[in-house]
C-alpha cells in the first residue's frame, strides 16, 4: 500500500450508483458535491455529541456556502443511543425542519450516526437522499459503504433497518487525527476480515506491513501517516464495493461480509457494547476459525495465520462470554433462518463459503472455538 493523496471509488449499485471520495482536507468540498446531487435547498445534519463540536461547523459552513438552509440534530454519543427513541426523535426533527423528498440528510460521525441517520432517511417520506460523512476508521472502511441502515432493539443489534444506498460518501482521513488510539486499533478487526475475504495479497499486506501495524498501535493519532491511511481506507472500500455490487440485498455473496459477525455481535451485546465492534468481530473471527478447524471445515494453517494476525494487532482472539450466552444471542440473530444459521466459513484466504448450519451444529462450533 503506497501513500495516496486522494482516491475516488465508484460504486455502481443497482438501486443507486454513487462515489466514495477518500482524501485529506476534503470536508470543505461537501457543499458543492451535495449541491450537484439534489434539487432541494434544505439539509439536516445528523451527528453526535463527540463529533459535532469537532467538525459540525466546518460541514455546516460548506453546505451553507452552497446555498443550503441548515438544520441540526445532535444526539448523545454511543451505541446505546442507536435505538427507536433516538430514531423517532430524528424523524420528528426531519418533519419539523420541513424536509421534502428533494432534500438531504448528511450523516456526520461514526457508524452509529451513519446507521441511525441512514435509517431515518430511508423511512422518512418513504425515502430521501442521505450523504455519509464518516469520521471514524471503522465507519470509513465498513458501515458508510453498502447501504445498510439500522437501529438496535432490546432483542439484538440492527434488528430494525432498511437498505438505502447513499448518494455520496465523503471520507476525510484528517478526521482520524481526533480519534482515540483505542478506536483506531478497534477498526482493524474489520480490516483483517476484509483481508481474509480478499485473499493473500491484501491479507499479507495487513498481516506483515510494519507501517500498517504501527498505525494500529498508534499512541497519538495526530502523528498518523495520513497518505498511507488514504490508501488503506480506499483498498478496504474496494473490497466491500465489489461484494456489494455483486449482491446489493444480501441474498448470497454479500453474506460473506458477515464473517465473524454472528459470534461477534453476541460478544458485543454481552459486553453491553463496552467492547468495540471491530474487536468483537476479531474475536468472533478467531473463535469461528478455531471452531471450524476443530470440526474439519477450515485448514489449521489458515486458522493459525488468522489468529496470529489478529493477535499482532492487539485484538482479542477469544472471549470470556460463556458459550451458552453466545448461543442464546444467536437464536435472536436476524440472520438466522428457522432452525439454521448461515455460517460464513473460511476455506482458504480469499475463499469463504456460506454454509447453512443447524443451530445445534453451530453451537458445537462455538464451544470448540472457545475451547481451542
Amino acid at each position: 500500500m503506497s501513500d495516496t493523496a486522494r482516491e475516488e471509488i465508484h460504486v455502481p449499485a443497482a438501486s443507486r450508483a454513487y462515489d466514495v471520495i477518500c482524501g485529506r482536507g476534503i470536508l470543505g468540498e461537501l457543499g458543492e458535491r451535495v449541491r450537484g446531487l439534489v434539487g432541494g435547498t434544505t439539509v439536516l445534519i445528523v451527528s453526535d455529541s463527540h463529533v459535532w463540536p469537532l467538525y459540525g461547523e466546518r460541514v455546516a459552513d460548506s453546505l451553507r456556502s452552497a446555498g443550503f438552509a441548515i438544520n441540526i440534530f445532535v444526539f448523545a454519543a454511543g451505541e446505546a443511543q442507536k435505538n427507536l427513541q433516538t430514531y423517532g426523535t430524528c424523524l420528528e426533527v426531519m418533519a419539523q425542519s420541513g424536509l421534502t423528498r428533494d432534500d438531504v440528510v448528511v450523516a456526520l460521525g461514526g457508524g452509529v450516526v451513519g446507521d441511525l441517520a441512514g435509517f431515518a432517511a430511508a423511512t422518512y417520506m418513504r425515502g430521501i437522499t442521505v450523504v455519509q460523512v464518516p469520521t471514524s476508521l471503522l465507519a470509513m472502511v465498513d458501515s458508510s459503504v453498502g447501504g445498510k441502515t439500522a437501529v438496535d432493539l432490546q432483542g439484538g443489534k440492527n434488528l430494525a433497518g432498511a437498505f438505502l444506498q447513499p448518494a455520496l460518501v465523503m471520507e476525510d482521513v484528517d478526521t482520524l487525527a481526533t480519534l482515540s488510539p483505542a478506536l483506531l486499533q478497534d477498526a482493524f478487526g474489520e480490516i483483517i476480515k476484509h483481508g481474509v475475504l480478499a485473499g493473500p495479497d491484501l491479507f499479507n499486506a495487513v498481516a506483515r506491513d510494519p507501517v500498517t501495524r504501527a498505525v494500529a498501535g498508534a499512541s497519538d493519532c495526530t502523528a498518523l501517516d495520513f497518505g498511507r491511511m488514504v490508501s488503506l481506507v480506499a483498498e478496504n472500500v474496494r473490497v466491500k464495493r465489489d461484494v456489494v455490487v455483486a449482491d446489493e440485498r444480501e441474498r448470497g455473496l454479500r453474506q460473506t461480509l458477515n464473517l465473524g459477525h454472528t459470534i461477534g455481535h453476541a460478544i458485543e451485546a454481552a459486553s453491553h457494547y463496552a467492547l468495540g465492534h471491530g474487536s468483537c468481530v476479531a474475536a468472533g473471527l478467531a473463535i469461528l476459525s478455531k471452531g471450524a478447524t476443530a470440526l474439519g471445515l477450515t485448514p489449521a494453517p489458515v486458522t493459525r495465520a488468522i489468529v496470529r494476525c489478529i493477535d499482532a494487532y492487539g485484538l482479542p482472539t477469544t472471549t470470556n462470554v460463556p458459550a451458552e450466552a453466545i448461543i442464546a444471542r444467536l437464536r435472536a440473530d436476524k440472520k438466522r433462518h428457522g432452525s439454521t444459521v448461515n455460517a460464513v466459513i473460511v476455506r482458504f484466504l480469499g475463499e469463504v463459503e456460506v454454509v447453512p448450519m443447524d443451530v445445534d451444529r453451530f453451537a458445537e462450533l462455538v464451544r470448540a472455538g472457545l475451547a481451542a
